[in-house]
């Protein structure tokens, strides 16, 4: 038994409709993702430290980036004993012209905290948009 030539018809468009409306699904969820992985905010704070190093450095994309001395414990000559390092990167060129004339002093860094890092964006998660010397 044949199909007739209607019934041939109708099932082309259902077939398109159904590719045509999983492709907008598929898209639709790939943005979402990417929004979640690279631009959403997954944590916002400060840390406080020793401003170690701090460079801007990169092959293809040159990004800022800086490491801090994070002291949980110190000693009654105000001296750390136990440390933790803290990397960060940097978008913005005046926040980085900051941290250059503060390398080796203590400071409070404002951090957004992504799901991902973006290559032109640095090679850290965390993300520094502001800078403020301490009194050490």
């Amino acid at each position: 038994m044949e199909a007739s030539a209607e019934e041939k018809f109708k099932k082309k468009p259902r077939f398109k409709r159904f590719l045509r409306t999983l492709t907008v699904v598929i898209i639709l969820m790939l943005a979402v993702f990417i929004y979640w992985k690279y631009y959403f905010t997954y944590s916002e704070g400060n840390r406080t430290g020793l401003l170690q190093k701090f460079s801007y450095k990169g092959t293809v994309f040159k990004t800022y980036e800086g490491e801090l001395i994070l002291s949980s414990i110190r000693s009654a000559g105000n001296v750390a004993l136990a440390s933790e390092k803290f990397f960060f990167s940097v978008k913005e060129k005046a926040v980085a012209d900051q941290m250059n004339n503060m390398q080796g002093h203590f400071v409070t860094v404002h951090y957004k905290m992504k799901n991902g890092a973006l290559p032109w964006r640095g090679d850290s998660r965390y993300l520094v948009d502001s800078v403020r010397l301490e009194k050490e």
